[in-house]
């Protein structure tokens, strides 16, 4: 069985398949999470977890499993999974690449007549981007028990639907309660959604580290006056003082001798009329560091400067936390299990840091995890022209594949929380 590879045929065409689900009037990809798009995903997913002949479970914040009832009576399982929700006007393969190559892994296994010693899952987690139900990552937030089922389900979307509401509409609210599978291990393919592997030539990253991410809420109110007459010096302006702190987080990552990233995705000026000084600045920070002492410290020193601007400009500066994680340390055997692979397939492959949010991050709080990353063209992801060359999403499945096959096997990769024997309840 050295051998054995996945049906590069059978991925492929379900890639493409998938990437045509959900899209709107104008062909743009936007499969949002609870939303008719995303049922159609998940019943073309659910269909494929038939055919791989598992066993379709869902749990009450709508994440699905398909599981593989393999292995020793109450063996803790080898999960595998990502997501196939989307932001707006998406590519193809961030998440969906994670689920269906966890699919087409069991697959090709069970179609090779191994048996492995333990269960095998394959998960696609709810709400992973995050753009109608915020944070992001709720589905596997919640699984590994970061956030209450109930106060996760009355989360009021970008649209004024309720989560917990719309996941009944579409048929994705199960009955089984979020964490009722304890894995001994995850594992999580993607593609990098970042320029490093294809500006190295490497086919195949092994994921060490994860960024922790810091996300706030800016609110700086000013004094509305006229455009024309009011004197430079007497102005109280909020789109100003709001375009200080822009330049502040630019020139300040940028002099320095770490890898941290700072962004203002997001702004908006009230009134927001041409001849009118802003009253109001409104605008997101996003903060990312793989080391959490780092990211800290950008914190405070955002924090100083807000109310050093303050003070300058005569205005009132707010802040609003919305999501904050800690960096994230993958299991040092599975990234050297990632690294073995790559070698027995000839391929070369590097450590790397994961510069996005995944539910990979989230699954290591319970259980010992890892990701396995294939390049993206122009480091371009959630974008239309997202794009992985054919031959390395089938490396990359196959490094997978070779992964699962010597995990599945291994029984003395610790957990990180004890586990206890593993019944794996029915649907009903």
């Amino acid at each position: 069985m050295t051998g054995l590879g996945i049906d590069a045929d059978r991925l492929l065409g379900r890639l493409r398949t998938l990437g045509g689900t959900g899209r709107d009037d104008k062909g743009r990809l936007s499969r949002l999470a609870a939303s008719d798009a995303d049922r159609a995903g998940r019943d073309a997913v659910a269909g494929w977890m038939h055919d791989a002949g598992l066993e379709v479970l869902v749990d009450r914040i709508g994440n699905l499993f398909g599981v593989w009832r393999a292995g020793a009576e109450g063996a803790a399982p080898l999960m595998l999974g990502s997501h196939i929700d989307t932001v707006i006007d998406a590519g193809i393969y961030d998440g969906c690449y994670g689920v269906l190559g966890g699919i087409e892994v069991i697959q090709t296994l069970r179609d090779a007549g191994l048996k492995p010693e333990r269960p095998i899952v394959v998960s696609a987690f709810t709400n992973e981007e995050g753009v109608r139900y915020a944070p992001d990552m709720r589905g596997s937030l919640v699984y590994a028990g970061g956030l209450g089922v109930e106060e996760a389900l009355a989360a009021i979307g970008t649209d004024g639907t309720v989560l917990g509401e719309e996941l009944a509409r579409i048929g994705y609210a199960g009955p089984q309660e979020p964490g009722f599978l304890r894995p001994h291990a995850y594992l999580e393919l993607h593609i990098e959604q970042g320029p490093v592997l294809e500006r190295e030539g490497v086919p195949i990253g092994a994921v060490e580290n994860l960024q922790g991410i810091s996300w706030q809420r800016v609110t700086i109110d000013g004094v509305a006056n006229h455009a024309g007459t009011t004197p430079m010096s007497m102005r109280h302006d909020a789109g100003q003082a709001a375009a200080r702190v822009v330049t502040f987080l630019r020139d300040r990552v940028s002099h320095a001798n770490a890898p941290t990233v700072a962004t203002v995705g997001c702004m908006g000026f009230e009134p927001n009329a041409i001849n009118v000084i802003p009253s109001r600045a409104v605008f997101t920070v996003d903060l990312r560091d793989p080391h959490e002492g780092r990211l800290q410290a950008e914190e405070a020193a955002l924090a100083r400067y807000l109310d050093e601007l303050s003070a300058a400009e005569g205005v009132t500066i707010a802040v609003e936390r919305l999501a904050r994680f800690t960096p994230v340390i993958f299991d040092p055997r599975l990234v050297e299990a990632i690294e073995a692979a790559a070698k027995s397939h000839g391929l070369r492959s590097r450590r790397m840091t994961s510069g996005a949010g995944h539910d990979a991050q989230m699954m290591a709080r319970i259980c010992p995890a890892a990701m396995i990353f294939v390049p993206s063209a122009g480091g371009v992801s959630h974008n239309p022209r997202e794009h992985t060359e054919a031959a390395e999403l089938v490396a990359g499945a196959n490094v997978l594949l070779k992964v699962v096959r010597e995990v599945a096997g291994l029984t003395a990769l610790p957990n990180k929380a004890p586990a206890g024997a593993v019944s794996l309840p029915s649907q009903g």
